[in-house]
């Protein structure tokens, strides 16, 4: 493992850059490219691992931040934005909305303004793990803060089990 903003994607480093935020970015041999291999990697609880997913909200990207142990609840994000359909967005969508591959994909630092929904279970945690750009590299940030740059709206669109 190594840790330098070198080890983020280019596009997300200057992002960093940008914003004057001074994180840890750790570069592992192995991808983290699921919540459970980042958990895995880090050695944290995979609940701390943000997941960054694009959806399609009547044809309009919407990025929407969840923790890596739960599931985007599709009907909840339709409700939440007003929208007749929601859709996983497919991995050119995502690529040409945020500028990184799907499994490396992080909270901001992306090519276009995107609407951004944050689920609040996020806040249930006093750090969580990110991707930053690459399927090897995460870097940590206070949750608040990472909803904050991300410029999300705090939301629940959890699944819930039954």
């Amino acid at each position: 493992m190594t840790t330098s903003h070198a080890d983020a994607h280019p596009q997300f480093a200057e992002a960093l850059r940008e914003l004057g935020l001074d994180v840890e970015v750790r570069r592992f041999p192995d991808e983290t490219r699921t919540a459970q291999q980042a958990a895995e990697a880090i050695g944290c609880a995979v609940s701390e691992i943000v997941k960054s997913l694009v959806f399609a909200a009547d044809g309009e990207p919407v990025l929407v931040l969840m923790d890596g142990s739960s599931r985007v609840d599709v009907e909840a994000v339709r409700a939440e934005l007003g929208v007749a359909a929601v859709t996983r967005a497919d991995a050119k969508v995502v690529r040409e909305t945020t500028g990184y591959a799907i499994g490396g994909v992080p909270p901001f630092g992306h090519r276009t303004r995107t609407r951004v929904l944050a689920d609040r279970g996020l806040l249930d945690h006093e750090v969580v793990w990110a991707a930053a750009g690459n399927p090897h590299s995460v870097f940590a940030l206070d949750p608040r803060s990472l909803i904050a740059h991300a410029g999300g709206r705090l939301v629940d669109v959890r699944e819930r089990t039954a």
